[in-house]
């Protein structure tokens, strides 16, 4: 059970660190001065749920990732965020479509019935941020379609 804890916490750890990249990448895009210090913030809030998860696995005897992953979805993302330079509505699009990706790896971690409870404990505290943040990034994308 610890290996397989080891295992599904690994996982959420290198989809926080592509989350927590794509935001500062989106920081770094955006044209607008407040959506950067948003992105900013989610990008330091997904580096301390990163920690979390990583020390949590070293507690477990594990090694944790300490790197993002190069799956396609984080790297369509980051490529379709050069994109859509200097269009906000875009690059606001491209995040919340990470969010959705993020949001579902925890889900499926939180149904996962080989995870323990003191790992599901963990998930589910961690996965209030991520939701927070989903649910923040969902909220833009409507306001700014709305506005165009």
């Amino acid at each position: 059970m610890q290996n397989h804890d080891i295992r599904v916490l690994n996982d959420l750890i290198e989809t926080t660190i592509d989350s927590a990249e794509g935001y500062a990448e989106a920081a770094r895009e955006t044209p607008s001065p407040r959506y950067s210090v948003t992105f900013h913030e989610r990008a330091s809030e997904r580096r301390l749920v990163a920690t979390r998860l990583q020390q949590k696995v070293e507690e477990l005897g594990g090694t944790p990732e300490d790197e993002g992953s190069v799956l396609a979805s984080a790297h369509r993302m980051f490529t379709n965020l050069r994109k859509s330079l200097h269009d906000d509505t875009a690059v606001i699009d491209e995040v919340e479509r990470g969010e959705d990706h993020i949001k579902h790896k925890f889900e499926d971690a939180l149904d996962d019935d080989d995870v323990s409870p003191p790992t599901r404990a963990l998930i589910a505290d961690t996965f209030r941020s991520v939701r927070a943040g989903h649910d923040q990034m969902r909220g833009l994308k409507r306001a700014a379609h709305r506005a165009h």
